[in-house]
Protein backbone atom coordinates (compact mmCIF):
# COMPACT_ATOMS: atom_id res chain seq x y z
CA UNK A 1 0.00 0.00 0.00
CA UNK A 2 2.65 2.52 0.54
CA UNK A 3 3.36 4.31 -2.67
CA UNK A 4 7.16 6.28 -2.79
CA UNK A 5 6.72 10.43 -3.68
CA UNK A 6 8.22 9.63 -6.85
CA UNK A 7 4.92 6.71 -7.25
CA UNK A 8 2.71 9.29 -6.49
CA UNK A 9 4.09 12.13 -8.73
CA UNK A 10 3.55 9.56 -11.82
CA UNK A 11 0.43 9.23 -10.39
CA UNK A 12 -0.48 12.58 -10.35
CA UNK A 13 0.63 13.64 -13.74
CA UNK A 14 -1.63 10.83 -14.96
CA UNK A 15 -4.67 11.83 -12.84
CA UNK A 16 -3.91 15.61 -14.28
CA UNK A 17 -3.35 14.69 -18.10
CA UNK A 18 -6.40 11.98 -17.93
CA UNK A 19 -9.11 13.79 -16.18
CA UNK A 20 -11.65 11.11 -15.27
CA UNK A 21 -12.69 8.85 -12.86
CA UNK A 22 -11.08 5.94 -14.36
CA UNK A 23 -7.70 7.36 -13.86
CA UNK A 24 -8.57 8.16 -10.07
CA UNK A 25 -9.72 4.46 -9.74
CA UNK A 26 -6.53 3.25 -10.71
CA UNK A 27 -4.61 4.21 -8.03
CA UNK A 28 -7.02 5.49 -5.06
CA UNK A 29 -5.81 2.03 -3.22
CA UNK A 30 -2.18 2.60 -3.85
CA UNK A 31 -1.49 4.92 -0.87
CA UNK A 32 -3.65 6.04 1.97
CA UNK A 33 -3.96 8.97 5.05
CA UNK A 34 -0.42 8.57 5.96
CA UNK A 35 0.73 8.71 2.16
CA UNK A 36 -1.30 11.52 1.12
CA UNK A 37 -0.47 13.69 4.48
CA UNK A 38 3.54 13.28 3.92
CA UNK A 39 2.95 14.45 -0.08
CA UNK A 40 0.42 17.63 0.74
CA UNK A 41 2.97 18.32 3.39
CA UNK A 42 5.90 18.25 0.84
CA UNK A 43 3.72 20.11 -1.41
CA UNK A 44 2.81 22.55 1.31
CA UNK A 45 6.56 22.62 2.41
CA UNK A 46 7.63 23.96 -1.31
CA UNK A 47 4.62 26.44 -1.28
CA UNK A 48 6.18 27.99 1.72
CA UNK A 49 9.46 28.54 0.53
CA UNK A 50 7.73 30.44 -2.69
CA UNK A 51 6.10 32.39 0.13
CA UNK A 52 8.72 32.79 2.68
CA UNK A 53 9.02 36.44 1.65
CA UNK A 54 6.16 36.64 4.72
CA UNK A 55 8.65 35.53 8.07
CA UNK A 56 9.18 31.69 8.94
CA UNK A 57 6.02 32.04 10.96
CA UNK A 58 3.75 32.81 7.72
CA UNK A 59 6.07 29.24 6.58
CA UNK A 60 5.01 27.42 9.50
CA UNK A 61 1.84 28.54 9.73
CA UNK A 62 1.09 27.49 6.06
CA UNK A 63 2.54 24.42 6.59
CA UNK A 64 0.13 23.99 9.35
CA UNK A 65 -2.75 24.87 8.17
CA UNK A 66 -2.61 23.10 4.79
CA UNK A 67 -1.58 19.70 6.28
CA UNK A 68 -4.73 20.54 9.02
CA UNK A 69 -7.30 21.96 6.52
CA UNK A 70 -6.83 18.91 3.98
CA UNK A 71 -7.31 16.52 6.78
CA UNK A 72 -10.45 18.45 7.99
CA UNK A 73 -11.19 18.59 4.27
CA UNK A 74 -11.07 15.24 3.50
CA UNK A 75 -12.59 13.84 6.22
CA UNK A 76 -15.29 15.73 5.74
CA UNK A 77 -15.96 14.53 2.40
CA UNK A 78 -15.20 10.89 3.53
CA UNK A 79 -18.10 11.43 6.23
CA UNK A 80 -20.94 13.56 5.01
CA UNK A 81 -20.07 11.17 1.54
CA UNK A 82 -20.99 7.85 3.64
CA UNK A 83 -23.61 9.46 5.11
CA UNK A 84 -25.28 10.33 1.18
CA UNK A 85 -24.16 6.38 0.43
CA UNK A 86 -21.29 6.35 -0.40
CA UNK A 87 -18.88 3.60 0.35
CA UNK A 88 -14.94 4.69 -0.11
CA UNK A 89 -12.64 4.44 2.88
CA UNK A 90 -10.67 7.29 4.79
CA UNK A 91 -7.33 6.23 3.47
CA UNK A 92 -8.62 6.22 -0.33
CA UNK A 93 -10.53 9.58 -0.15
CA UNK A 94 -7.79 11.29 1.37
CA UNK A 95 -5.40 9.66 -1.28
CA UNK A 96 -6.97 10.52 -3.98
CA UNK A 97 -7.89 14.11 -3.04
CA UNK A 98 -4.05 14.58 -2.26
CA UNK A 99 -3.04 13.07 -5.66
CA UNK A 100 -4.34 16.65 -7.33
CA UNK A 101 -4.00 18.72 -4.54
CA UNK A 102 -0.84 18.43 -3.88
CA UNK A 103 0.63 19.04 -7.26
CA UNK A 104 -2.18 22.00 -7.87
CA UNK A 105 -0.84 23.97 -4.90
CA UNK A 106 2.82 23.58 -6.14
CA UNK A 107 1.92 24.91 -9.62
CA UNK A 108 -0.39 27.36 -8.35
CA UNK A 109 2.57 28.83 -6.14
CA UNK A 110 5.17 28.82 -9.03
CA UNK A 111 3.20 30.28 -10.85
CA UNK A 112 1.99 33.13 -8.44
CA UNK A 113 5.42 33.78 -7.40
CA UNK A 114 6.57 34.38 -11.59
CA UNK A 115 3.11 36.59 -11.94
CA UNK A 116 4.08 38.71 -8.71
CA UNK A 117 7.49 39.92 -9.89
CA UNK A 118 6.28 41.39 -12.99
CA UNK A 119 4.10 44.26 -13.62
CA UNK A 120 1.33 42.57 -15.78
CA UNK A 121 1.25 38.91 -13.53
CA UNK A 122 -0.22 41.36 -10.58
CA UNK A 123 -3.31 41.62 -13.07
CA UNK A 124 -3.10 38.21 -13.92
CA UNK A 125 -3.04 36.40 -10.34
CA UNK A 126 -6.71 36.75 -9.41
CA UNK A 127 -7.20 35.17 -12.57
CA UNK A 128 -4.60 32.35 -12.04
CA UNK A 129 -6.63 32.34 -8.35
CA UNK A 130 -10.03 31.70 -10.32
CA UNK A 131 -8.23 29.27 -12.98
CA UNK A 132 -6.49 26.93 -9.51
CA UNK A 133 -10.44 27.05 -7.96
CA UNK A 134 -12.09 25.69 -10.67
CA UNK A 135 -9.47 22.86 -11.23
CA UNK A 136 -9.34 21.49 -7.60
CA UNK A 137 -13.19 21.92 -7.49
CA UNK A 138 -13.61 19.95 -11.04
CA UNK A 139 -10.89 17.04 -9.60
CA UNK A 140 -12.75 17.29 -6.44
CA UNK A 141 -15.42 15.72 -7.98
CA UNK A 142 -13.71 13.64 -9.59
CA UNK A 143 -12.37 11.92 -7.15
CA UNK A 144 -15.26 12.10 -4.76
CA UNK A 145 -17.37 10.24 -7.30
CA UNK A 146 -14.13 7.76 -7.71
CA UNK A 147 -13.35 7.27 -4.11
CA UNK A 148 -16.88 6.96 -2.39
CA UNK A 149 -18.29 5.39 -5.22
CA UNK A 150 -21.08 7.42 -5.24
CA UNK A 151 -23.34 8.09 -8.92
CA UNK A 152 -22.47 11.50 -10.59
CA UNK A 153 -24.91 14.15 -9.80
CA UNK A 154 -26.46 16.07 -6.68
CA UNK A 155 -25.16 14.29 -4.16
CA UNK A 156 -21.24 14.79 -5.04
CA UNK A 157 -21.90 18.66 -5.07
CA UNK A 158 -24.04 18.18 -1.19
CA UNK A 159 -20.67 16.67 0.02
CA UNK A 160 -18.20 19.03 -1.30
CA UNK A 161 -20.16 22.11 -0.47
CA UNK A 162 -20.93 20.57 3.17
CA UNK A 163 -17.51 19.54 3.68
CA UNK A 164 -16.50 23.52 2.11
CA UNK A 165 -19.04 24.86 4.39
CA UNK A 166 -17.44 22.80 7.43
CA UNK A 167 -13.39 23.53 6.52
CA UNK A 168 -14.45 27.25 6.53
CA UNK A 169 -16.27 27.24 9.83
CA UNK A 170 -13.07 25.06 11.39
CA UNK A 171 -10.37 27.29 9.89
CA UNK A 172 -12.31 30.35 11.60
Amino acid sequence: MAASVGEMVAQSRDILTNRSVATIEKYEKAGGLQEALIYVGIAAAITGIFGLFGGIGAFIGGILSTLVGFFVFTYLVYWIGNQQGGSGTYDEVAYSFALFYAPISVLGAVVALLLTITIIGIFLLPLVGLLIIIANVYFAYVAAQSSLNLEPGGKIWLVLILAGLGSLVASI
